[in-house]
């Protein structure tokens, strides 16, 4: 059973998932696709996240993708992680410059 999730005032949800080709980290976009850019990302609703998770989940391999779960943003352009994980999944390792993601949108 999933846990309840508690937003706060102005967060939504995105969903991420790793790309079983290259273990990068991905996005899923209101268009069905997964994208490396969580400026791309599909802002949802708590109810809502949970009906396309579970939608989600049960397409990810054929998808090409393993270990889909959603977390918290700040609603924002581009949305920005909430947790510290999620912001370096988001934005690459804390070590170099030379090792962040792209930040285009």
């Amino acid at each position: 059973m999933k846990r309840p999730v508690r937003l706060e005032p102005g967060q939504k949800l995105v969903l991420t998932a790793n790309r079983l080709l290259d273990g990068r980290t991905v996005w899923w976009c209101a268009d069905g696709a997964w994208d490396l850019h969580i400026g791309r990302a599909a802002l949802l609703d708590a109810d809502e996240a949970e009906a396309v998770l579970a939608r989600v989940a049960g397409e990810a391999q054929r998808d090409g993708v393993v270990g889909v779960y959603d977390t918290a943003v700040q609603a924002a352009v581009p949305p920005e992680p909430v947790t510290v994980r999620e912001k370096i999944r988001a934005h690459g390792p804390t070590v170099h410059p030379e090792f962040a993601v792209e930040t285009e949108q």
